[in-house]
C-alpha cells in the first residue's frame, strides 16, 4: 500500500515515472468510460491525462521554442495531441481524444526512461565520495587534532592508524605499512610503503601506524581527480546523441511547416473549403506524429534489454544496446577482469631431496601468523590442496615487505623474498636463483622457504587467469573486433605474461586511472566506438569515457557498477560476445522498423494529400503501424 509519505518520496525521486504511470491509468479509465458511454467522466479523465502526462513535454517544447527559437518533437507531439482532441470535440468523435492521450502517454514513458538514465551520474559520484573520510588527524606541537579534510593545507602532518583510510595524498614521514591500493590501481596485492613513499587518498592502511606530510591540496588528490573525470565524462553528450537531437528538431520543423502550408494554401490552389482544409491539416499532424518512429526504437531496445537480462547481461540504456553492436575495439582491465584478482599458489619447486609437501608445510606453519595476502594464499593452498602435517613454530616475527621468521623447536626457519632468505642462509643454490629470475620475469611473485642454513625450495604466487578468458578473447577475434587491448596498473613484465597467455596483442602497463582514460580517448580517435571492461574504482573514469562501459557484476566495485553502461551479472567474459550479437541484432531490427515506420507515414501523408483518407482511417493507419512496429521489436524477446 502506498502511504502519503511514500508516495511523496516517489514523486520527488522519480517524478517522470510517476507522471507516466498516472497518465497511463487515466487514459485507461477515460477509454473505459467512453466504452460505457459515460461521456462526462471521460471528458474529465482524459484532459487530466493530457495535463499530467504532457506537462513536462509541453514545458520543454515551449522552453526550446522561446529560448532557442527551435521546434522539437516534444512540441510537435503536444500540437498533434491537442489537434486530435480538437477534432474529436468538433466532430463529436471522442475516441480521437483517446488517440491524443495515447500520443502523450508514449512520450511520457520515454521521458521517464531518460530521467532514469540521467540519475546514474549522481549515484556514481556519491559512491566515489563514500571512499573519502570527513576528517583527518593532524599533529600540531605533538598533539592530535581532528579537522575537516577541506581545511588541510600543504605541509600539515597527519597520523593514520592501522586499518584506516588515507585521508588525502601525502608522503610518509615515519612508519611503514602495506597499503591496499585496489581503489586506485585495481591491483589486489598490497603495496609495501616506507619513509618517503607517496600514498593516495582512499587507499586502505595495513598493519603500520603512519605519520604523513600533505604535499598537495586535498582538491588535487588522485581520488578527487577521478571523481571530476567521471562527472565530466558522463555529462558529455556523444556525437550520436547530438545527431538524434538535431534530427528530431529538423523533423518537427518540417512537419509543422508542411502542416501550416496545408492549412492555408489548398483553398487558394485547389479550391478546397476551409473546413476540408483544416480537417486535412489536422489529419496530417496526427498521421505525421512520430509515434511509429519512437516505437521503432524503444520497444525493440527494451526487448533486447529483457533478453540480455535473462542471460545475465544488464543493459542500463537502450542506446548502449545499439552501440555495443558497433564496437570496433575493446579494452580490458587485467586484475579482477581477465584474472581472478586473488593471489594463489602457482607452483611449488622443492630443492634437492625435499618434497613439495615439506616446503608448503613449513611455509604454512609460519604464514598462519601472517595477514598478508601472499601468506594467506600459501596457507590456504596448504590446507585445501596438499595433505600437510601441522607443524608447531614459535617466536614468530614478521619484517614488513620482506618475510617472516620463527623457530621449529630450536631450529630457525624463515619464509620471504630472496634477499631476505639469502641474508640468513650462507649457501644459495645457483639453480634456484635462475629459476627465481625466470619466474619473476614471467610475472610471478617468488617466496623462498629455508630451514636452518638450507633452502627447502620456492613457492611461486600468481594472480590466476579466469578460466573463460582465453576462449572469450578468441571468440571476440573471430567476430571481427579490430583491436583487443589490456590496461593495467601492474608492472610491464606481469602484464605481458598475462596478455601472452590469453592472446592479447596490445598491452599498456603501470597505468594510473587518468592514464587509462587518456588511452581510451586515443582509441576513440582511431576506432570511434570503443568498449571498456573493468571492475575496480580505478576503472571508473575509463568506463565513463568509453563509448560502452562494461563492468563485472560479481567482482566489480560499486562505483564501477554505477558508472558502467553494461553489467555482466555472472562475471562470465563470454557474455561480452553475446552482448555484441544482441546489439547487432537489435540494430538490424531497429533499421527494419524505421524503414517500415517512415514508409507508412509517407503513405498516410500521401493519401491525405490526395484526399483518399478519412480521419478514422488515418488514426487506424497511424496506430496500426505503431502496433506492428512494436510487435516487430518484441521479436528480440526470443532466443
Amino acid at each position: 500500500m502506498l502511504y502519503p509519505a511514500r508516495l511523496a518520496r516517489i514523486a520527488m525521486n522519480h517524478p517522470d515515472a510517476l507522471a507516466a504511470s498516472l497518465c497511463g491509468i487515466l487514459v485507461f479509465l477515460g477509454w473505459s468510460a467512453l466504452q460505457l458511454s459515460w461521456l462526462g467522466l471521460a471528458l474529465l479523465l482524459l484532459p487530466t491525462a493530457y495535463l499530467i502526462g504532457g506537462f513536462g513535454s509541453a514545458r520543454e517544447g515551449l522552453t526550446t521554442l522561446l529560448q532557442e527559437q527551435e521546434l522539437d518533437v516534444d512540441l510537435l507531439m503536444i500540437v498533434a495531441a491537442l489537434g486530435a482532441a480538437f477534432l474529436g470535440l468538433w466532430r463529436r468523435e471522442y475516441y480521437l481524444i483517446v488517440d491524443g492521450a495515447v500520443l502523450i502517454l508514449i512520450f511520457a514513458i520515454s521521458g521517464a526512461l531518460e530521467g532514469y538514465a540521467m540519475q546514474r551520474t549522481e549515484r556514481s559520484i556519491r559512491s566515489l565520495m563514500s571512499l573519502t573520510t570527513d576528517a583527518a588527524r593532524v599533529v600540531v606541537d605533538g598533539q592530535e587534532q581532528l579537522i575537516p579534510i577541506a581545511e588541510l593545507r600543504v605541509g600539515d602532518r597527519i597520523r593514520v592508524k592501522p586499518g584506516e583510510l588515507i585521508p588525502t595524498d601525502a608522503v610518509i614521514l615515519a612508519g611503514e605499512t602495506a597499503l591496499n591500493e585496489a581503489a586506485i590501481t585495481g591491483e589486489s596485492l598490497p603495496v609495501e610503503k616506507t619513509i618517503g613513499a607517496e600514498v593516495f587518498a582512499g587507499t586502505l592502511n595495513g598493519y603500520g601506524a603512519l605519520l604523513l606530510k600533505v604535499h598537495q591540496s586535498p582538491e588535487s588528490s588522485l581520488l578527487q581527480r577521478i571523481i571530476r573525470v567521471v562527472e565530466q565524462a558522463q555529462t558529455e553528450k556523444p556525437k550520436s546523441q547530438q545527431f538524434i537531437e538535431r534530427f528530431e528538431r529538423g523533423y518537427a520543423r518540417v512537419v509543422v511547416l508542411v502542416g501550416l502550408l496545408l492549412a492555408l494554401l489548398p483553398p487558394f490552389l485547389w479550391g478546397w473549403s476551409w473546413e476540408t482544409t483544416i480537417y486535412r491539416a489536422l489529419i496530417f499532424l496526427v498521421v505525421a506524429s512520430p509515434c511509429a518512429l519512437v516505437a521503432a526504437i524503444m520497444p525493440t531496445l527494451l526487448s533486447g534489454i529483457a533478453n540480455g537480462a535473462r542471460q545475465g547481461i544488464l543493459f542500463k540504456s537502450g542506446a548502449q544496446l545499439e552501440l555495443i553492436g558497433k564496437v570496433r575495439a575493446i579494452a580490458f582491465d587485467k586484475t579482477g577482469t581477465l584474472t581472478t584478482g586473488k593471489p594463489q599458489v602457482y607452483k611449488v619447486i622443492p630443492f634437492g631431496e625435499y618434497a613439495a609437501a615439506e616446503v608448503v608445510d613449513l611455509a604454512a606453519a609460519l604464514e598462519a601468523y601472517s595477514e598478508h595476502p601472499i601468506g594467506q594464499a600459501i596457507y590456504q593452498h596448504a590446507t585445501n590442496v596438499l595433505p600437510i602435517t601441522a607443524l608447531s613454530v614459535t617466536s614468530v616475527q614478521a619484517e614488513p615487505g620482506q618475510g617472516i621468521t620463527g623457530l621449529k623447536g630450536t631450529i630457525p626457519v624463515c619464509v620471504g623474498k630472496a634477499t631476505f632468505v639469502q641474508a640468513r642462509v650462507p649457501t644459495i643454490p645457483a639453480d634456484l636463483l635462475t629459476y627465481t629470475h625466470h619466474l619473476e620475469k614471467d610475472g610471478k611473485t617468488v617466496v623462498w622457504v629455508a630451514e636452518a642454513d638450507t633452502v627447502l625450495g620456492l613457492i611461486a604466487i600468481a594472480d590466476t587467469i579466469r578460466p573463460d578468458a582465453i576462449a572469450a578473447i578468441a571468440q571476440l577475434k573471430q567476430m571481427g573486433i579490430e583491436a583487443i587491448i589490456m590496461l593495467t596498473g601492474d608492472n610491464q613484465q606481469t602484464a605481458n605474461s598475462v596478455a601472452q597467455s590469453i592472446g592479447i596483442d596490445h598491452v599498456y602497463a603501470e597505468l594510473l586511472p587518468e592514464k587509462k582514460l587518456q588511452i581510451i580517448q586515443k582509441l576513440q580517435q582511431h576506432y570511434q566506438i570503443v568498449a571498456m571492461v573493468g571492475d575496480g574504482i580505478n576503472d571508473a573514469p575509463a568506463l565513463a569515457q568509453a563509448t560502452v562501459g562494461i563492468a563485472m557484476g560479481v567482482a566489480g566495485s560499486d562505483v564501477a557498477l554505477e558508472t558502467a553502461d553494461i553489467v555482466l551479472m555472472t562475471d562470465r567474459l563470454e557474455k561480452i560476445a553475446t552482448a555484441i550479437r544482441l546489439g547487432q541484432r537489435s540494430q538490424a531490427v531497429v533499421i527494419q522498423n524505421l524503414i517500415f515506420a517512415l514508409s507508412f507515414i509517407l503513405l498516410l501523408m500521401t493519401a491525405n494529400f490526395i484526399g483518399n483518407i478519412t480521419l478514422p482511417l488515418g488514426v487506424i493507419g497511424h496506430e496500426g503501424s505503431t502496433v506492428l512496429v512494436i510487435l516487430s521489436g518484441l521479436r528480440l524477446l526470443r532466443g
